[in-house]
């Protein structure tokens, strides 16, 4: 069975507190834009000729390929961050990665767009342009970041 190739990808965050930190993670999902989307976990590879759009469209209920870090945490005042950081070369295919800990925005939009560069360094790959989204929270109670690359095709599944 061939298995369609996206073509194109947004970056998307969000946070979100909760009864249960499931649920700070559902909140934090739909803060992104993705709640609504049954998310099927992906590895680091963008595909060749994907192009990255600030938004699209994805109906609801989905199966949608998805890179992304998250963490969720229940010790108030803890800061919690996730990031997610995409690299592309020029005609060829590039390179997703994600971070989460407890860290500042700043700290994880900086790690994961060192994580970029590591990963086209050791692909020997000339890395033409690294796009990062990061995004914090302090827990009040139960809380949840996430951060993720969302893969989907331009036109509709094929």
């Amino acid at each position: 069975m061939h298995m369609p190739r996206p073509n194109i990808v947004k970056l998307a965050v969000g946070k979100g507190e909760g009864s249960t930190l499931l649920n700070a993670f559902d909140k934090a999902l739909l803060e992104a834009g993705i709640g609504n989307l049954n998310l099927i976990r992906v590895s680091s590879i963008l595909p060749p000729g994907c192009q990255l759009k600030e938004s699209f469209d994805v109906p609801p209920g989905s199966l949608t390929p998805t890179a992304y870090g998250y963490l969720m945490a229940d010790e108030p005042g803890t800061r919690i961050a996730a990031a997610i950081g995409i690299g592309f070369s020029d005609g060829d295919h590039g390179v997703i990665m994600e971070f989460s800990g407890r860290c500042t925005q700043e700290e994880a939009e900086a790690r994961v767009r060192s994580m970029v560069e590591e990963a086209f360094a050791m692909r020997q790959k000339e890395l033409k342009a690294v796009y990062v989204k990061a995004i914090d929270h302090v827990v009040e109670s139960k809380g949840a970041v996430v951060a993720a690359a969302v893969l989907w095709y331009e036109g509709g599944v094929p």
